[in-house]
């Protein structure tokens, strides 16, 4: 099948901006001269820059051009047991290390399961639940957001019912669960990549049309306790997994 002339002049734009070769700040090439390199009718030359807009990649300047979007510098998240175990906030952590401020703000609200969270969580669609939406801030900037759900059979009426209210407020899941006796064994993530949705642009301050990283995690003990959704934007994090091996 061939593939749409604004595509292929698009992904050759892309390609040199991956590459560097157009680099943060640079000048897109204008209209007339991308119907001369591409030999392609000015409406595909229009259509393959209104994709790369779309995608976050360029932005415009009235009366200048197109330009290269300046990215932010990349960062690391670090996805990792040992310290999930000990209670500590990775992301605190990561940006502690990277000489900045990590925070969060939240809210919470009892909530009914819909069916794909019911099914991680093993509980019915319908069942009570607590959902808490997080955005992550580093010195005061949202950075990354993030939904979770427990079930309320098991944190109903307990101390930790509110994940950031109470004696164990902003503790990770696992001393949370702790707390009520509830032991943690297994972490599950699932990672995939997708566009952004309006909302989430809206409050991580991030261009309409960029991708995120979507991790979705699971903390399981005699059953699921806990499950979230994590969306982190590509351009500003990537993820560094510690992984336990076992030497016996």
């Amino acid at each position: 099948m061939t593939q749409p002339a604004y595509l292929r002049v698009a992904d050759d734009l892309r390609r040199q901006i991956v590459s560097g070769e157009l680099a943060a700040g640079a000048r897109l090439p204008s209209r007339r001269e991308i119907v001369e390199t591409y030999d392609v009718s000015d409406g595909v030359a229009v259509r393959a820059v209104q994709l790369l807009a779309a995608e976050g990649a360029v932005v415009g300047r009235s009366g200048s051009g197109t330009y290269v979007r300046e990215r932010p510098q990349l960062r690391r998240l670090t996805r990792s047991w040992y310290r999930d175990a000990r209670g500590d906030s990775p992301f605190r952590a990561d940006m502690a290390a990277q000489s900045r401020s990590g925070g969060w703000r939240s809210s919470s609200e009892t909530t009914q399961a819909p069916p794909a969270i019911a099914e991680r969580l093993a509980i019915e669609p319908g069942d009570p639940v607590m959902r808490t939406h997080y955005i992550f801030t580093a010195d005061d900037e949202p950075v990354m957001l993030s939904t979770s759900w427990e079930p309320l059979d098991i944190t109903g009426g307990t101390e930790v019912m509110l994940p950031e209210d109470g004696p164990f407020a902003g503790r990770g899941v696992i001393e949370r669960m702790r707390a009520i006796g509830v032991d943690v064994a297994l972490a599950t993530e699932i990672v995939t990549a997708r566009p952004i949705l309006s909302e989430e642009a809206q409050s991580l301050d991030a261009p309409v049309g960029s991708m995120v990283i979507v991790i979705q995690r699971t903390y399981t003990g005699d059953r699921p306790v806990e499950t979230a959704d994590i969306v982190v934007p590509v351009d500003r994090y990537e993820l560094a997994y510690v992984i336990p091996v076992d030497q016996a």
